[in-house]
């Protein structure tokens, strides 16, 4: 797998990626995730997943992976998979965020999983607990869902303590969720610190259904922006059995599973750096990495297309998705 800059940082991804949101915590939101992981889904369990499917992708050349403070143990797991196969920071990137912690104590009813706060306190007890467990392969931190409402673009001790750690050498990066990521992302491209442009990257939901942070992810791009897709599968409504018939049927030409043809459909956005696969086997790793073979075209573009929906429908529909 090729690797390239993201966007004008120093930092080298691949095409794809691997994200550990569904696999560092009992819970997760992604349909049909129950049916893919152990039965017992002890910490201990559920870091051997972790470990096979990181594993897997990078036996493939997946060399970008993805975590975030409120991703259960995540960020545990990854440390302990890079101290056991002796990775060293030149041979892959590591991207994580802060802002959400996770609550829910590794309980599968619990009724909140993870709260938000975006504050200097916050920040700087987050970034302790991501640099103890990733050590110096950390070369990406990110907000996690900077909004508008959240106030977190315009703190200026939030700022310029994201511009300190920025000049001791960690990019720093947003990302966005919701019907307004567009806004969110244009307000971000004006922040500076320092007398220069705060942001090196943004990780936006891009998906077949949600196409509305597209224009904004072009001005990151052409702004120098690193662009990193999240979502790219829709929480699992872009792949197997209830993928639309639209997708299924293209997909059935190329003879591919509807996610590789629908992350197929991200990786062909010219300002996208890399999609994330959020497999939680290995089985649907190698599903999702069959989207490398696909060349899009106009035909795909049109049949496709249609398969967009109203931004707030969207972000309605994934809120009432129930953790499993």
């Amino acid at each position: 797998m090729n690797s390239r800059k993201l966007g004008q940082t120093p930092i080298e991804v691949t095409p794809i990626g691997l994200g550990l949101a569904a696999l560092g915590r009992p819970a997760y939101i992604n349909l049909g995730r129950e049916d893919h992981l152990p039965r017992e889904r002890s910490p201990e369990a559920m870091e051997q997943r972790t470990h096979q499917l990181l594993d897997a992708a990078y036996d493939r050349g997946v060399r970008y992976f993805d975590t975030a403070r409120s991703y259960g143990r995540a960020e545990a797991f990854l440390g302990s998979w890079l101290r056991t196969r002796g990775i060293e920071p030149s041979q892959v990137s590591v991207g994580s965020k802060w802002g959400y912690t996770y609550v829910a104590d590794w309980r599968m009813e619990a009724s909140v999983h993870e709260v938000k706060e975006h504050s200097t306190q916050n920040f700087q007890r987050q970034i302790a607990e991501s640099q103890d467990l990733l050590g110096p392969l950390l070369s990406l931190y990110q907000i996690h869902s900077a909004t508008l409402e959240t106030g977190v673009l315009e703190d200026r001790a939030v700022l310029s303590a994201l511009a300190g750690l920025r000049d001791r050498g960690t990019a720093i990066g947003f990302s966005v969720s919701g019907p307004g990521q567009g806004d969110t992302i244009r307000r971000a491209l004006e922040v500076e610190a320092g007398g220069s442009p705060l942001f090196a990257s943004v990780q936006a939901t891009w998906n077949l259904l949600e196409t509305s942070a597209g224009p904004a992810l072009w001005e990151a791009h052409a702004a120098g922006l690193g662009v990193i897709i999240k979502e790219g599968l829709a929480n699992g409504r872009l792949a197997g059995d209830v993928a639309p018939q639209p997708l299924k049927h293209a997909a059935a030409r190329f003879g591919l599973s509807p996610d590789a043809l629908a992350l197929a459909a991200a990786l062909a956005r010219p300002w996208v750096n890399v999609v994330l696969s959020g497999a939680a086997t290995v089985a649907q790793l190698a599903s999702n990495c069959n989207a490398l073979q696909v060349s899009w075209t106009d035909t795909l573009e049109a049949e496709l297309g249609g398969l967009a929906t109203p931004p707030r429908d969207y972000w309605a529909h994934r809120s009432g998705l129930p953790w499993r």
